[in-house]
């Protein structure tokens, strides 16, 4: 029985539209619709998006492709003058040519002209004539001004806020006239805050000792159990591994194995001792270029490792060891910069101030590692560290030695082979003349003399039978013979006379294969590492591999801080120059991207893109006061990870109120809790940790769960020689490790974690979409994993929930949503079980298949129809959007 009832099936659309209509409902809708603010028109809210979207694109920053050489990007060049005529006069717009060119009727002058995409409206002119008239005061895009907090904004409502964030946050509430929700219930909070900080739900025996505790601090020890977890630490990693683009595969055509899982498990356990974000930030971009870095250090460099790696027939190294460079450039701007740099691959950039030569001075902080562009057919690719156990070190120990033994013999034999040459050759000499008395040391003859004129000449295997390739220099006295002749005599004896050195060698091939089966055995992970001589560095025309232009050398954007005082032009410097206070971008894309975590969206909603195309942040104070305290606490990530947790702000009902839902759909304004759907591993580990299934072991390799069969066919191009082409479905435990746990192919990303957007990560993702569609709700009703729980969750309802039916529906929704039903939803489900019941009881074998689903055992003590149909509730329970949305 792989399908839900009818019966069941509107009844869980009755549940779910009952809870939407209750008191932790929400909406979609529009933008924030703000009251228009009284005063001076902004330039960075108002005049630079304008500029950006209309005219950057033809008089930006790109110089390559500017048009008219006319700049409106810098304050320089767009109050400076055109053919004698100002093209901005400050005060006064109709002496402004950028005006007159926006409102003239002659087609030929008006810009944007006709033909452009974007064309501005009649309010956008309006609002530039009146920037233009108020003075045109210019100001540096925000992102690239270095935060800065004045003090405390003033506020009416003293009472509310429980730290800073609630000051600012309420001082934009206050400003558009509105007022921030009542506190979340407290069983509402605690499902929340475990939720959002360890990915799993709160048990019944938790959440009976927070409602009991009735202490100030009761919350707050809540919170600091949570952060010590390890469950935390799996949870941030969970969304570092979208940013580094974790996966278990290569990518490219054939997406053969790799194996990078270590790297993820430094990544846990950097997050589990709350290591500063310098430090973590500086271990992965540049840990081998520590003093004496452990091999910890070195791993956590993986980072820059995760890329795709191609080994195709045919393909360009050079083409994709370029590329390799490129991804990392584009990871590190966007996970640390929050900058779109890879626009500027090809050409200047179109929006933000970055230089075709500035991407590529970017380029060569990483163009000196010594990987290979094609590599990884056999696991994966140079350089690496590797990481035996005691056994495995053993045995590898011991093949090197072998193989040494073999080596030292060949080099002895070599050494004492010419005695044994000189019989060989005396032999062969006398041979080839007929003559008895010819000895290896004679005068040549004439004959000689024209094979000795030849001696540096390569001498081709003779057609006469009986004849070898060495015999013309055989018939030279040993005084005659060149250095590479005598080479090439001692190289054809040993290779062809010498039977002992013959065995040896053979012995040497097959020891080798069997050092290297060792070696590639090994555990390792990819990591960085420098080369030797670094390769020179070009700006690439056009972006293309092969078509140098200038040399340039190693460096960061113009128009940002310069590197540190010492700091080297290499990723250690880089490192440096990125955890420098100094850097305006790196603790606010940061904390941002935290923020994100906990109320579904950023202050800055682009959290990918701060540039002059990104949006604008909801609360500029408060992100720069967020930006300014993590640097200040020594970049600590759980005094920031508590300090949200702690706010007014995120403890707020979420309930939406007509009103917050005409004016604030998004909820940008922060007048209520945060609630939106979970990521796509969570509620997998939800419907486990609910059903009890879940194994909650801490780390190591990846593993295969339940999916649909053939899907790697379909991808596997017909080829299955390499390794990671055939699914093989692990069992046991295995089966019930969490979702970030589980093996990610690229070309085939996990089906059902994929239906939940989780990305295919081919790419660095700091931003999940968050989509609706029906194969969401095919997986949770028909996925075996979602089956299986349902079948543990009824388990758990029948041997732990009571023996009423009221009772045991009462212990379901506590275990699955913290709360207690309503009555409504007491007698709503109370009916749905005597209907499956009274199914299931005239359909023995539809118990049974539906109970048979997954590989776990069932408890044969409890009854089959009374079990299928708890099953059936518990199916509905853990279908429903409140179970996979936080509220």
């Amino acid at each position: 029985m792989n399908t839900i009832s009818k019966n069941s099936l509107g009844i869980l659309l009755l549940l779910n539209f009952c809870w939407l209509a209750s008191d932790n409902a929400w909406a979609d809708g529009d933008p924030v619709k703000g009251k228009d603010e009284p005063g001076a028109i902004d330039f960075t809210r108002d005049i630079r998006p304008i500029l950006s979207n209309a005219c950057f694109r033809c008089h930006g920053p790109d110089g390559q492709n500017r048009e008219a050489d006319l700049r409106l990007d810098t304050k320089e060049d767009a109050l400076g003058e055109r053919d004698g005529h100002p093209i901005i006069q400050p005060g006064d717009s109709a002496a402004s040519e950028m005006i007159r060119r926006l409102t003239t009727d002659d087609a030929d002058q008006r810009m944007p002209p006709a033909d452009a995409e974007r064309q501005l409206t009649p309010a956008e002119i309006e609002t530039l004539t009146k920037w233009v008239d108020s003075g045109a005061p210019w100001q540096q895009h925000w992102s690239f001004v270095p935060p800065k907090v004045d003090g405390p904004p003033t506020i009416d409502r003293i009472s509310w806020p429980r730290g800073m964030i609630d000051r600012y946050v309420l001082a934009r509430l206050e400003k558009e006239g509105l007022q921030p929700s009542v506190p979340a219930r407290r069983e509402t909070l605690l499902r929340r805050v475990t939720l959002d900080l360890t990915g799993l739900p709160p048990t019944i025996e938790e959440l009976d000792a927070f409602l009991a505790d009735e202490s100030e601090d009761a919350y707050e020890k809540v919170v600091d159990r949570l952060l010590a977890s390890p469950a935390h630490a799996e949870r941030l990693a969970l969304e570092w591994l979208d940013a580094a683009r974790y996966a278990d595969t290569h990518g490219y055509h054939v997406d053969s194995i790799r194996e990078m899982w270590r790297w993820r498990d430094w990544v846990i356990q950097a997050f589990q001792r709350n290591m500063p974000f310098d430090q973590f930030t500086t271990e992965q971009l540049a840990g081998d270029l520590l003093a004496d870095a452990t091999q910890q250090q070195k791993i956590a460099t993986g980072f820059n490792r995760n890329h795709g790696i191609n080994f195709e027939g045919g393909a360009f190294a050079e083409e994709y060891r370029v590329e390799y460079v490129v991804d990392r450039v584009h990871t590190t701007a966007t996970v640390f910069l929050g900058l779109t740099m890879k626009c500027a691959r090809c050409h200047d950039h179109k929006f933000d101030p970055i230089t075709q030569e500035d991407y590529y001075r970017f380029f060569a902080l990483f163009n000196t590692i010594t990987d290979r562009g094609i590599d990884g057919a056999l696991g994966n690719a140079e350089p690496m560290v590797t990481l035996p156990d005691d056994k495995q070190r053993q045995q590898y120990e011991v093949a090197q030695a072998e193989l040494a033994a073999i080596d030292k013999q060949l080099t002895n034999h070599r050494q004492q082979c010419d005695e044994h040459l000189t019989a060989w050759v005396t032999e062969r000499r006398r041979q080839l003349t007929g003559s008895t008395s010819v000895s290896d040391g004679e005068s040549p003859s004439a004959s000689e003399d024209k094979i000795a004129s030849t001696s540096d000449k390569e001498t081709a295997a003779p057609d006469t039978p009986g004849m070898t390739p060495v015999d013309d220099i055989v018939r030279l006295a040993a005084d005659r013979r060149s250095d590479k002749q005598q080479s090439k005599l001692r190289a054809y004896y040993l290779d062809n006379v010498d039977k002992q050195y013959a065995t040896l060698k053979k012995q040497r091939r097959e020891k080798d294969r069997e050092s290297k089966r060792v070696y590639r055995s090994l555990p390792s992970v990819m990591v960085m590492q420098e080369m030797t001589k670094p390769r020179d560095t070009f700006v690439l025309e056009r972006g293309l591999f092969d078509q140098h232009g200038n040399k340039v050398t190693a460096g960061v954007p113009a128009s940002l801080p310069p590197l540190p005082e010492g700091a080297e032009g290499n990723r250690l410097g880089l490192a440096r120059w990125l955890t420098d206070p100094a850097n305006p971008l790196v603790s606010r894309v940061t904390v941002n991207r935290f923020w994100q975590i906990y109320f579904g969206t950023g202050i800055v909603e682009t959290s990918e893109n701060f540039g002059s195309e990104g949006t604008l942040p909801s609360h500029p104070q408060l992100l720069d006061y967020l930006a300014t305290r993590f640097i200040e606490t020594g970049w600590n990530v759980r005094a920031l990870q508590k300090e949200i947790v702690m706010s007014a702000t995120y403890q707020q009902s979420s309930r939406i109120t007509p009103e917050s839902h005409e004016r604030d759909p998004f909820n940008r304004l922060l007048a209520r809790g945060p609630r939106f759907r979970l990521p796509a591993e969570m509620i997998r580990d939800n419907a486990m940790a609910i059903s009890g299934l879940l194994v909650q072991k801490l780390g190591g390799p990846s593993v295969s769960p339940y999916q649909p069969a053939g899907l790697w066919d379909e991808v596997a191009f017909g080829i299955k020689s390499y390794g990671g082409l055939v699914y093989k479905q692990d069992h046991g435990d295995a089966l019930y490790r969490r979702g970030m746990y589980t093996f990610w192919k690229r070309s085939c990303p996990p089906p059902a974690l994929n239906a939940f957007d989780a990305p295919e990560r081919e790419v660095c993702t700091v931003r999940r979409e968050r989509t609706n569609t029906p194969l969401q709700a095919l997986v949770l009703l028909n996925d075996p994993t979602f089956l299986e729980t349902s079948r543990h969750f009824a388990e758990r309802i029948m041997t732990v929930g009571g023996t009423t039916p009221a009772e045991r529906i009462t212990y379901a929704y506590r275990l699955a949503l913290a709360r207690r039903p309503t009555d409504a939803e007491q007698q709503v489900l109370a009916r749905v079980y005597q209907t499956e019941l009274a199914t299931f009881k005239q359909d023995a074998e539809a118990a049974r298949q539906l109970l048979s689903i997954g590989e776990s055992k069932r408890n044969e003590e409890l009854d089959l129809s009374e079990h299928a149909a708890w099953t059936a509730v518990a199916r509905i329970l853990l279908n429903l959007d409140e179970t996979i949305t936080k509220g």
